[in-house]
């Protein structure tokens, strides 16, 4: 979603897109019938090196900026290896209305922590990010939106904040954690990509028991993560006595299996859980639904949602 034209091919949900995760990958702007059911995962491959062999507009060496206009921010990403895609975004969307302090467990370029920083006016955003070129890039990221004033990034493993962020500190804790477990699904050729998608120091207990150390009683942890760990996901947060208040599916189309889940867990509260209608991405006519025009800000007249 970070080209200039939304992705409008048929598969929005096959496996090679799901590996894939590049928003400027020509394969997915295609409007043609999908082929990648027809080869080999290796063959795959080697078609998204061909056909994604043009370099994109740079403003180093190995990076590129890219708008989020409704919000006033650019950002800069790696031309490759791992960029955001809307996860993030429509995260960011469902832990509304925000306030007070909060942080972002795997922040990576810094986008939750910006994206939060315009949504939740006076919030203070704290990113911890593990791997120290993309701290580094989150930092730069910071100053570029004139946003280091409000947020702050740390280089840390999530599991060595003990001594670093106080307990019961953020009214509000968000990640979208590795879905991967150690060992499974096939590693990405592209720097950066494995680390964000394979579980490595920190598993998803991990994340959950972290971000319960870090919230108040009473505060929220929303996280976005894979359907076939949402069972794990509720019984890790159950022994961790983390109710679940809110559960949203995510589906590329009103046809298609749900390709992420959205859950906000409360510490200290004992209430329902609410069964939130799907979020659909893509409409009837290959376009994206109002809904995610409105969480990107577009009026459906035509133009680009993150160029």
């Amino acid at each position: 979603m970070s080209s200039t034209e939304a992705k409008k091919h048929p598969c929005p949900d096959c496996t090679f897109c799901q590996w894939c995760g590049d928003d400027r990958c020509a394969l997915c702007l295609r409007r043609g019938s999908c082929r990648r059911g027809k080869l080999s995962f290796a063959e795959q491959i080697a078609l998204y090196d061909a056909t994604n062999r043009r370099e994109p507009e740079m403003t180093g060496s190995d990076e590129t900026v890219d708008l989020l206009r409704r919000h006033d921010l650019r950002i800069l990403q790696p031309a490759r290896g791992y960029r955001f895609s809307l996860d993030p975004v429509i995260l960011c969307d469902f832990a509304l209305p925000a306030g007070g302090r909060i942080a972002d467990l795997g922040c990576g370029c810094g986008i939750i922590p910006l994206l939060m920083a315009r949504l939740a006016s006076g919030a203070r955003v704290t990113g911890v990010e593990v791997q120290g070129g993309m701290a580094d890039l989150a930092r730069r990221n910071v100053e570029l939106n004139g946003l280091a004033d409000r947020v702050d990034i740390l280089e840390s493993d999530i599991l060595d904040l003990g001594e670093l962020l106080p307990a019961n500190g953020f009214d509000l804790v968000l990640a979208n954690p590795p879905y991967r477990r150690r060992g499974e699904g096939r590693i990405s050729p592209l720097a950066g990509r494995d680390l964000a998608r394979h579980e490595s120091s920190a598993t998803l207990a991990d994340f959950l028991a972290v971000s319960r150390r870090l919230v108040r009683p009473g505060g929220r942890i929303c996280f976005i993560y894979h359907p076939g760990r949402l069972v794990e996901l509720l019984h890790l947060a159950q022994g961790a006595r983390l109710a679940p208040r809110r559960l949203r599916m995510v589906h590329g189309d009103v046809a298609a299996p749900a390709r992420m889940f959205m859950v906000e867990l409360m510490k200290g509260s004992r209430g329902g859980l609410e069964i939130l209608p799907p979020l659909l991405v893509y409409g009837a006519d290959g376009g994206y639904t109002g809904e995610m025009l409105r969480i990107y800000g577009e009026d459906g007249s035509g133009g680009t949602l993150l160029r």
